[in-house]
Order: structure tokens, then C-alpha cells, then sequence
């Protein structure tokens, strides 16, 4: 590590956002620093569901090979279709769609499937260390590098852009949205998630389950392999908070269910218990852009408020990021003015999807009788069903 080097670009988080914005500017021959706290493989708390559409985004940046492998060493699980299920146990059934490519939809958990996109990041050509990041450094109201723990030592890491992508608890994020403007408990949520190997799963099918006890949330199951699926559940945090809710004995009741309870072949043995929270893109005015430094994936806020799914707007916003940044360096001008055009080009990709999601979340969600109304009558084409087949 060389300290008082000055880096084209330093990414906080190799993470998929992370990793991707570090693939896709090292692939346009900028000298990129990935910083994260964690050496890989390591696992990240997640429903480990992985849409068609961000596997493309993948493909365009020449990850096939490694796509094929993980596949065929059954780390990424191949989806088929969709199963929603009503408070009173109606069901509607969708396929999943291929992408453009030929991609599928997979539940890939993240021990494998982040590794996959940092190890692309590298052999793209950018420098990863493990590095426990603390905060920016300001300079003039300016971010001109970061403040990170390598090797046990604090060091000063200074690069010409800064791209914040370490997650919903994000040092970055913290350090420049000012406390007022951060996300309130209506477009956040909690969730639970768990490993289960006693399942007997619908296979290369990811059911969602309505019910009175989580509404406007849903509770889940993923299958990741034979009698294994990543299996939890989330709720909008403000109703989580007033309910006084507790997450494990929801997932225990959740368990209890005959619908689930019937397929449990030795009472339901649960691995890796985890909880964490996540910050939805329906929140207005949000700030993503900084002088030298703009925020990406999780760290932006960019979750989907239907369904929790983060993993394809996290993709998206990295391309944009990658690109922006691109431009930056190209041109000098790394200021917030220079670098707005991101925050205008996530809103044309993302918004739509977000203000209808958490419109359907917060509006109709929240009523057990509309959930069977709509699960009962609407088609595998509906508005309802496509964001859970592309918003995963």
C-alpha cells in the first residue's frame, strides 16, 4: 500500500454497486483503489434474489464465463417462476422472463455471488485492499480522499473521486447528507433473514407470502438448492416500530403456517440468522452528489420499496456512476455541478418503478382484503407481478 499515492478513483465497498462502478471505470483505464472492510468471499445479509435484468448488466461487462461457473458449481440457482400468496391463500403464478442475452433470474447467495463481481473488478484491472474506512477527507468542502484503518494502522487515502458504496450504514453517506436530510422510518424497513435445510422447496420457484400479521411487508422463501432456500421475511419500519414486532418470533409463527409447516421434514433448521435494515429510493430530494464524491447501490438509498430488492438499482446506478466518473476525471471538474447529471440520470431510470412500487406498498399493502383482491384477479402481467419479476 502506498500511502501517499494519489488515486484516479477510490470506491468504498465491493459490494455489487462497489464492484461494478470499479469494473467499469478500471475497464476505461483509470487507476481504481476498491476498499472494503472485509476480505471475499464473505456472506452479506440478504434474500440472495438476483433479477434477469442485473445479471445483463453483468454480461455487458464480460462476466459470462464467470456467470457460467458459478451456475455449474450450483452457487447461483436458476429461477423459473413466482409464486404470491393472498392472507386467505390465494395464489398467483408468473414465469420469469429471460433478458436479452438469454439471462435468467437466479437466487445467488452473497458469499458467492458478490465474490464473483470483486473478483471481476480485479482482474478488470483495479486494486483491492481490505480497509475499514472511517469517514472523508474534506478539504475546502471538498472530498479529496477517505480516512481508513489498513493493516490496523489509520492511513490517509487520497483520490480525485470518491464513490461511496458501503451500504445502508454507509461511513461516506453519514459524513455528508446532514441528519435532517436522511431517510425517515416510512421508506426504510427491517428485515430477517435466515438459511433453512430441512425445506422441501418448489423448485426454481421464489414464493412471496401476503398475510395479516406483516402487511405492508411479505415474508419469503428462496430456494437455493435441493430441501435449501434463503428463507425470512421485512416490514416498513415505522409499522415494525408501533407494532413493538419481534422479528424472530414472526419467523417462528411464519414457520408455523400450515402451508409451510407440511413441507418442514424435521421441524425447520435454521442457519445464519441475520437481520438488517434497508433505505427504499421513494424518499424525495435525496442527495447523491458531492463535491469529489457521489453515492451509489445501498449507500444512495436506492431499494426498491415493494419488494426490499436492491441488488438490479444497485447495478444500474454503478453503470451511471461508472460513466459520470469517467466523465470527471476526463474533463477536471470532479464538483458537484459537474457531476450532477447522475442524480438526473438514477431519477429517469429508477423513479417510475419507486413511486409506483411504494404507491402499491403504501396504499394498497396495507389492507388484507385488497392483497386477495388483487393476488385473487390480477394476471402474471399486472403491474403488481412485474415488479416482483424484475424487482427482486
Amino acid at each position: 500500500m502506498e500511502p501517499e499515492r494519489n488515486w484516479d478513483v477510490i470506491v468504498v465497498g465491493a459490494g455489487p454497486a462497489g464492484a461494478t462502478t470499479a469494473t467499469v471505470l478500471a475497464q476505461k483505464g483509470y487507476d481504481v483503489l476498491l476498499l472494503d472492510r472485509q476480505t471475499f468471499p464473505r456472506d452479506k445479509t440478504c434474500g440472495d434474489a438476483v433479477p434477469a435484468g442485473a445479471i445483463e448488466i453483468l454480461l455487458g461487462l464480460g462476466m459470462e464465463a464467470k456467470i457460467d461457473a458459478a451456475v455449474a458449481r450450483g452457487e447461483f440457482y436458476p429461477l423459473q417462476q413466482m409464486r404470491l400468496v393472498s392472507p386467505k391463500g390465494h395464489k398467483l403464478i408468473a414465469q420469469f422472463h429471460q433478458g436479452a442475452r438469454g439471462s435468467d433470474s437466479y437466487v445467488a447467495p452473497r458469499l458467492y455471488f458478490d465474490a464473483v463481481i470483486q473478483q471481476h473488478a480485479v482482474d478488470s484491472g483495479a486494486t483491492f485492499v481490505q480497509a475499514e474506512v472511517k469517514a472523508p477527507l474534506l478539504e475546502n468542502g471538498r472530498v479529496v480522499g477517505v480516512q481508513a484503518r489498513v493493516n490496523g494502522r489509520l492511513e490517509t487515502l487520497r483520490s480525485r473521486v470518491i464513490v461511496g458504496a458501503d451500504g445502508v450504514t454507509s461511513a461516506i453517506t453519514r459524513a455528508l447528507r446532514p441528519k435532517e436530510a436522511q431517510h425517515v422510518d416510512k421508506h426504510r424497513a427491517v428485515a430477517l433473514r435466515a438459511y433453512i435445510e430441512d425445506l422441501e422447496e418448489y423448485p426454481h420457484e421464489v414464493e412471496f407470502y401476503f398475510y395479516d400479521e406483516i402487511l405492508p411487508g411479505y415474508a419469503w422463501i428462496f430456494p437455493i438448492g435441493r430441501h435449501k432456500a434463503n428463507i425470512g421475511l421485512g416490514m416498513r419500519l415505522d409499522h415494525f416500530r408501533q407494532r413493538k414486532a419481534d422479528l424472530k418470533q414472526m419467523l417462528k409463527r411464519f414457520l408455523e403456517m400450515p402451508e409451510v409447516k407440511r413441507r418442514l421434514k424435521a421441524g425447520g433448521q435454521l442457519r445464519d440468522v441475520a437481520t438488517w435494515q434497508l433505505n427504499f429510493g421513494s424518499q424525495k430530494k435525496l442527495q447523491h452528489v458531492y463535491d469529489g464524491a457521489l453515492l451509489v447501490g445501498d449507500a444512495a438509498g436506492f431499494i426498491n420499496p415493494l419488494t426490499g430488492g436492491g441488488i438490479h438499482n444497485a447495478l444500474v446506478s454503478a453503470q451511471i456512476a461508472g460513466e459520470t466518473v469517467a466523465g470527471a476525471l476526463q474533463s477536471g471538474d470532479a464538483s458537484r455541478h459537474a457531476m450532477q447529471a447522475y442524480e438526473t440520470r438514477c431519477h429517469a431510470a429508477l423513479w417510475d418503478s419507486m413511486r409506483r412500487s411504494f404507491f402499491i406498498q403504501r396504499s394498497l399493502l396495507r389492507f388484507p382484503f385488497l392483497v386477495d383482491f388483487l393476488v385473487r384477479r390480477m394476471q402474471a402481467n399486472s403491474a403488481l407481478a412485474k415488479i416482483f419479476l424484475t424487482k427482486l
